[in-house]
């Protein structure tokens, strides 16, 4: 007896496979590195904002903030973020910035003069800034 069953069962599930051994992507993409380097490139592209608040300190003391220094300051977020902080001080000069790592926010800001002596709540992380 010779029953020929065609359609039942699926075709086998063929992959291509790189030479490293690895499944290569169905959509003819090339692999872009590690997890961690495709977050820290995407968290890169991503600018970092001020909250309300943040701008409102740096108005009232007189900080200006150049595109120079919210780029580093944003890539020492992106680097926190790598890390895993979900919030961190920052220490820039003499400021001190509390930003919200998930949401890429300064939060707030504060100088040398008027920081003296406080202390910060609710951070997991601390970068300093060259």
């Amino acid at each position: 007896m010779n029953i020929r069953m065609q359609g039942i069962l699926p075709e086998p599930l063929v992959l291509p496979v790189s030479r490293e051994g690895r499944p290569e992507r169905q959509d003819g993409a090339s692999r872009s590195g590690s997890f961690k380097e495709v977050l820290r490139r995407e968290m890169g592209a991503v600018p970092l904002k001020l909250s309300a608040h943040a701008e409102k300190r740096l108005r009232e003391r007189n900080i200006t903030l150049k595109e120079a220094d919210m780029e580093k300051i944003s890539r020492a977020v992106s680097l926190a973020a790598g890390k895993g902080v979900r919030n961190s001080l920052v220490i820039y000069h003499d400021l001190a910035l509390v930003t919200s790592v998930e949401n890429r926010t300064v939060v707030t800001a504060l100088d040398r003069r008027s920081g003296a002596g406080r202390v910060f709540t609710n951070i997991d992380g601390a970068i300093i800034v060259e």
